[in-house]
């Protein structure tokens, strides 16, 4: 089993404070040592994900001057490695210069066993962050989803579902939000079919006028109207033998529904102005952000035609539900936009990165893009800080890093999530959660909540 414990080095020349991170730290996989040399034989051997560094080491005990040696060649051997730095003396200057020279973390002593613990598992899951971001880095260029990164669950399914759907010549509908990637995943289905060589056409319903919509969808003939002095083809029939994407599809105006029905029913369409009934062999994928089945019950969208275009629904996840994904995407973002823009910002501050894990992104993913470009813009440091991001975070909404609150939040969370599939069935409810009736009565007790 001590195999399987993530590895921790911990340099700290006091006999006392050796004992006590040794018992703070027992869950860890722990290497104690005292003095440069012997850490960066530990760093050769084990290679571990994070280090907590005292900066006051012989033959510098009472100052700092080892300490700093040893964060900068740990650095520069192991530069993904997750330095906490450690000091009494000049705290404040120390800390400025330690995080400069890329240090993870500070912590002034006297140590505080908890806070520390809390600042070593939050830099562990870091760590594990940004080697899931490399390996997808490495495996991008074989990926069949173009453009994507993430290390959410729920996105796998997604993926997993598109693979699945692809090769079948069905009729795809993608929920979701502005900006969570909807254009992205219908490239997919077009990428991953038998129509791969054919065209990806792709049409906005809610950027064209209502007048202008038509004749772009089916085409017009010359005389047709004032100023069609030549026959045009529309998008329908130019993505013939490939795939139709009409995005924000619950826009589309009534009218124009009941013909791209008839389209779709029959497989054929008459351009405006013309009388001669045209074949068109074409795969149709719609995206809205909008509640369609909503739309139906207040009579703005035809239920014959949501029927025909939601053969298969895929439901994207909003990106504060792709729980690491804004993290793992802001990296990605950095390192796109530091060569575009010519910049060699090296990373994020832990401030930033926590603004980052904590801002709800009502924007999603289109939103984290633009505020990286724009950062790596301003940016003057070394590294993006959370002034430079400039997002509005209320204190209520940061990442709770209190492991009390935090499993006292997942186990309401889970509770209610429970409820609401068992349709608020006590018996059914506390199956879910795999616990007994009494457990889940005591749990509703203990959290208040009502049922």
């Amino acid at each position: 089993m001590a195999d399987s414990k993530r590895s921790l080095l911990v340099v700290e020349d006091d006999p006392g404070l050796q004992r006590q991170y040794k018992w703070n730290f027992e869950d860890y996989k722990v290497s104690i040592v005292g003095e440069r040399k012997q850490a960066l034989n530990v760093m050769e051997n084990e290679n571990p994900a994070v280090v907590t560094l005292d900066l006051g080491l012989p033959p510098d005990p009472d100052g700092t001057s080892e300490g700093f040696k040893t964060l900068e060649q740990i650095l520069e051997k192991f530069p993904g490695t997750k330095v906490i730095v450690a000091s009494g003396h000049g705290a404040h200057e120390s800390a400025l210069k330690a995080i400069a020279l890329g240090a993870y973390d500070f912590y002034q002593k006297p140590v505080d066993p908890d806070r520390l613990g809390l600042i070593v598992e939050r830099a562990f899951r870091l760590y594990d962050l940004e080697q899931e971001n490399l390996r997808l880095s490495e495996i991008r260029s074989f990926s069949r989803f173009e453009g994507l990164i993430t290390g959410c669950p729920t996105m796998y399914k997604v993926c997993d579902m598109i693979e699945r759907v692809a090769p079948a010549n069905v009729s795809v509908l993608l929920l979701g939000a502005s900006g969570t990637g909807k254009e992205l995943l219908a490239r997919a289905v077009h990428d991953m079919s038998d129509r791969r060589n054919g065209k990806f056409v792709a049409i906005n319903c809610a950027a064209i006028p209502e007048n202008l919509l038509e004749s772009e969808l089916f085409g017009y003939e010359k005389g047709a109207f004032t100023g069609a002095v030549k026959q045009t083809i529309g998008k329908i029939e130019l993505a013939e033998g490939g795939t139709l994407f009409l995005d924000e599809i619950g826009d589309l105006q009534f009218s124009l529904q009941v013909k791209l029905l008839r389209f779709l029913q029959e497989r054929v369409i008459e351009r405006i102005g013309g009388r001669k009934e045209i074949p068109v062999d074409v795969r149709v994928v719609c995206a809205t952000h909008q509640d369609l089945e909503s739309d139906i019950r207040k009579g703005t969208f035809r239920e014959d035609l949501f029927y025909r275009l939601s053969e298969i629904t895929v439901n994207i996840p909003t990106l504060v539900e792709r729980e690491g994904d804004a993290v793992l995407l802001a990296k990605a973002f950095l390192i796109r936009f530091n060569d575009e823009l010519k910049k060699q910002i090296k990373g994020f501050t832990p401030d930033a990165l926590t603004a980052i894990a904590s801002y709800n992104w009502p924007g999603n993913v289109r939103e984290l893009e633009n505020r990286i470009k724009r950062s790596v813009i301003m940016c003057n440091g070394k590294k993006i800080t959370s002034e430079d991001l400039e997002l509005n975070i209320k204190e209520s909404e940061i990442e709770v890093l209190n492991l009390k609150l935090v499993r006292e939040n997942a186990d309401v969370k889970a509770i209610n999530k429970a409820l609401v599939q068992s349709n608020g069935n006590v018996s059914r409810a506390a199956n879910v959660l795999g616990i007994s009736r009494p457990t889940f009565y005591g749990l509703i007790k203990q959290y208040d909540i009502t049922l």
